[in-house]
């Protein structure tokens, strides 16, 4: 009883207590009722401060309980169709060989044999031979080899690339040469190309075009299978045409360039053309055999991995080939032991820890040929597969000139979201998006660091984006399979052909051959002379810019630098260029920029001295972005 009265005395009336009677307290009076409105204001205000932060509360936690997951994770796994259909080849190894031992003999039997087939026709494929009734060799030209170099590699005069006439020699060409463009614009004349063959002229070509693909445009070599003839420079040419022929467009120029060339009207047969499209076939059927017979995933994937590694890297986009190689095979299989061992690291990384996880236990063999198989070989050619789309590098400039360039970005972009979104609710499903979640963060986190670093550009290759996309196909679906596959090729087609390029590059390597974005010269008009027998035109080279952070001016005439002159320590005036017209009756293009370093930066847009002797002043150049 005692304990009950403490509590009534603590936590509530009594009937006794004199409040309950009546009697007045008071300072238990109540508030006035100005000073009442104001704590019940109060009061609301903080009943809705609460309210919010309880619902806060209530989102963020059905949000993680939402990525959590549900309570008991959903392992996806693949039912097959028609299981007994699949399973059957599987079933029939296991009766046919039973023990471990003899599948492994017999697997490394069919790569022994693989190896054998792909050797043999990759050594017929690129030898080179000799022309008939001859010693010489017949040389190996890769797509985009010419006799004059870009940005002004022959030097003035061009005489770095002498001799201009009176030389031929028997060529080989690849296979796929007709669609080999120009990555960076390049002036012919007053016209700048770029995203399409660098072909100028025709039947007499211009000396910078690409001879494998001058040699399509003439009906010499098909693309193919490539093929073989004999190429003659013919010295200095004028009146190059424009035409459409075997599926490339020419560019023409009217004027004259010093070096040109020409096809001989002998042909000279190579003893066995490209053979890429029939090892592809070989490749193919062994890979397919191997992946619908082979259950261990490890196997698997080791053994694909090294035959569609070698079939990229040798043969369905060799790079890195010498200029007039007579040792192709040499060149290909270094190239290949170069790229190889690294990428064999990242190959174990990339099974651990995604591929591992998709094919283990995977009872579908037909299904993971097809998607997995089928993804990989689709994504390793790339070139082929993917060329439709007008995308050739993720860079700024790249995006602005190529036309379609940024549609393609975004339908590609859509695309992705919509997989990720797709990929993100099997992993809640599995339990397992918290991990991932997090580690896309700091994938996030990196590429913003690598962003905001000082002089260096941020470039993602598509070896690099097959590497960030991967971890996101580690389950077994049969979106993930396809996926999964396709991320594969893209990362062996990458590194089998490129390399490990870096991920951060400066300005200048990211540039190649483009623009520099220097300052260009301020060239007013020149000052001509029409007197017999020669007419000459003089021009007023503009001074240096102060500060000067240039050495010189370069003067290029039809595209071949003319003049070079360079700015004294003491010199505050500019210096003069007099060009004296020999080709009567024909315009001459003429274009300047400054040197630096020995080395010609961006040239003005081209003023053109016409053939009746008026000049007609260069358009100003847009800036380079």
């Amino acid at each position: 009883m005692k304990g009950h009265d403490a509590e009534a005395r603590d936590y509530g009336p009594r009937e006794d207590d004199t409040t309950s009677r009546g009697v007045v307290d008071e300072e238990a009076q109540p508030l006035n009722l100005e000073g009442f409105e104001i704590d019940e204001t109060n009061s609301g205000s903080a009943q809705q401060h609460n309210a919010s932060i309880r619902t806060k509360r209530f989102i963020w936690q059905n949000v993680i309980r939402w990525i959590q997951g549900p309570q008991k994770p959903q392992i996806q796994v693949v039912s097959p169709w028609m299981p007994r259909i699949q399973q059957y080849p599987v079933q029939w190894l296991d009766q046919t060989f039973p023990s471990q031992r003899s599948k492994t003999a017999l697997l490394l039997s069919l790569c022994i044999c693989w190896l054998g087939v792909f050797g043999s026709l990759l050594t017929i494929s690129t030898s080179t031979g000799k022309i008939q009734g001859s010693n010489e060799t017949i040389q190996y030209l890769h797509c985009t080899d010419t006799f004059w170099h870009a940005k002004n590699g022959c030097g003035l005069d061009g005489n770095e690339c002498q001799p201009f006439n009176g030389s031929s020699f028997a060529f080989r060409c690849p296979a796929n040469c007709a669609g080999v463009q120009l990555l960076n614009p390049r002036t012919i004349g007053d016209q700048e190309i770029n995203y399409r063959a660098l072909v100028v002229g025709g039947p007499v070509y211009r000396g910078d075009s690409f001879i494998c693909g001058a040699a399509i445009h003439a009906g010499v070599v098909g693309d193919f299978d490539g093929g073989c003839g004999v190429v003659s420079k013919i010295g200095k040419h004028d009146g190059f045409l424009s035409t459409t022929q075997n599926g490339i467009s020419s560019v023409g120029f009217d004027s004259y360039f010093p070096v040109s060339f020409t096809f001989s009207t002998d042909k000279v047969s190579c003893r066995v053309k490209d053979l890429r499209w029939i090892i592809l076939a070989v490749s193919i059927v062994f890979t397919t055999v191997i992946s619908v017979f082979t259950a261990l995933p490890m196997i698997h994937f080791a053994t694909l991995f090294i035959i569609i590694f070698a079939h990229v890297s040798l043969v369905s986009d060799p790079s890195g080939i010498s200029y007039h190689s007579q040792s192709v095979l040499a060149d290909l299989f270094s190239n290949f032991v170069g790229r190889f061992l690294p990428a064999a690291f990242c190959a174990v990384v990339i099974y651990m820890i995604c591929v591992k996880r998709t094919l283990l236990d995977l009872t579908a063999p037909v299904e993971k040929t097809i998607l997995w198989l089928g993804g990989c070989w689709f994504g390793a050619l790339s070139n082929y597969t993917f060329e439709w789309i007008p995308i050739s590098r993720l860079t700024s400039h790249d995006l602005e000139q190529q036309p379609g360039a940024k549609l393609a970005l975004a339908i590609i972009i859509l695309i992705i979201v919509l997989i990720i979104a797709q990929q993100i609710y099997y992993f809640r499903l599995e339990g397992r998006l918290p991990r991932y979640l997090a580690l896309y963060g700091i994938f996030i986190a990196a590429i913003l660091v690598s962003l905001a670093l000082p002089g260096l550009n941020l470039r993602i290759h598509h070896y690099i984006l097959a590497l960030l996309l991967l971890p996101g196909t580690s389950m077994q679906t049969r979106p993930s399979l396809l996926y999964q596959g396709l991320l594969v090729g893209l990362f062996i087609n990458g590194i089998a052909r490129w390399g490990f390029d870096p991920v951060l590059q400066t300005a200048g390597a990211l540039r190649g051959d483009g623009a520099f974005g220097s300052l260009l010269p301020n060239i007013t008009a020149p000052l001509i002379s029409l007197d017999a027998p020669t007419s000459n035109i003089t021009f007023d080279l503009a001074s240096p810019p102060i500060p000067n952070p240039y050495d010189g001016i370069s003067v290029l005439v039809n595209d071949v630098e003319r003049h070079r002159s360079y700015f004294g320590e003491s010199t505050s005036t500019g210096d003069t260029f007099t060009w004296e017209r020999t080709a009567l009756g024909m315009l001459e293009y003429f274009r300047f920029g400054y040197l630096k370093e020995d080395n010609g930066l961006d040239y003005t847009n081209a003023g053109i001295w016409n053939a009746n002797g008026t000049w007609t002043q260069m358009a100003p150049k847009k800036e380079s972005r």
